[in-house]
């Protein structure tokens, strides 16, 4: 018989999957409308008209930017009519003045995040509440990106980078990295751990990514937690294997699994 919270989690899945195919067409439309704006440029420079154009690219770059489509550590975004979340976001329940180690253990080797709850107070309570419920135990990093961005992104217990918790959580301490360059980014030191969101704010879930080489990214993370020296190593291990298929962006080669996820206070 299944249970309802195995079924909340299939809806959760499923919305997700819709919410992902509905993005993807998205940047399809977005990428075709693109090019066409290009080739009307070409030939009004080539006829030596002079105008300006701003075009909006739905994966987020912007004039300046040195992130490449698709560099950053994404969530599927909701549709209009999906906004609201399926679960409430739980009782804050963590000591707000406390530092809490979340530590997880993994067939490349334990990680320990230390994490400070003054500064993140719903982030590190939303990940104790998910790790007592053993949510991430079992699942997989599902991305690992290796070219302009460096980063190991986990949290998703479907491994497909789809899933949820099914409810979301506020950005928090987005400051904590100083103020953006000139570019928009700031830099995101190894050993950072943030949240992963659709582009949006508010819109963290369960996801996260693991910083293992300094990258730069947008402010718009939430930075929560800092990786223990041996974590850190592992994680670059897992980097050094590269993805699968030789690509820049995709499932680690040597595959991450979550064995069993913690979260104690110090």
């Amino acid at each position: 018989m299944v249970s309802s919270d195995q079924r909340r989690r299939q809806l959760a899945r499923e919305k997700y999957v819709r919410q992902q195919q509905r993005r993807e067409e998205k940047r399809r439309k977005d990428r075709r409308r693109n090019t066409v704006v290009a080739a009307v440029l070409a030939v009004v420079l080539a006829s030596g008209g002079a105008v300006y154009a701003s075009v909006a690219l739905s994966d987020g770059s912007k004039k300046g930017s040195d992130n490449a489509a698709g560099d950053t550590p994404t969530t599927p975004a909701p549709s209009p009519s999906e906004e609201k979340s399926e679960n409430p976001e739980p009782k804050l329940t963590v000591d707000q003045k406390a530092s809490y180690d979340m530590a997880l253990k993994t067939n490349a080797g334990d990680i320990t995040i230390a994490m400070d709850a003054s500064k993140t107070p719903r982030t590190v309570n939303s990940f104790k509440h998910l790790a007592d419920k053993k949510y991430f135990d079992g699942s997989k990093c599902h991305r690992l990106t290796t070219q302009n961005i460096y980063v190991l992104q986990c949290g998703d217990p479907q491994g497909t980078g789809t899933g949820g918790p099914g409810y979301t959580i506020p950005d928090e301490n987005l400051d904590a990295l100083g103020k953006a360059g000139s570019d928009g980014s700031v830099t995101f030191p190894a050993g950072t751990v943030a949240m992963a969101n659709t582009g949006q704010p508010g819109t963290g879930g369960s996801q996260f990514f693991l910083v293992y080489k300094d990258t730069k990214l947008p402010p718009t993370y939430t930075p929560f937690g800092k990786i223990d020296a041996a974590g850190l190593k592992a994680v670059q291990e897992v980097a050094a294997a590269g993805v699968e298929g030789g690509a820049g962006d995709g499932a680690p080669k040597k595959a991450v699994t979550i064995e069993k996820a913690t979260v104690t206070k110090k």
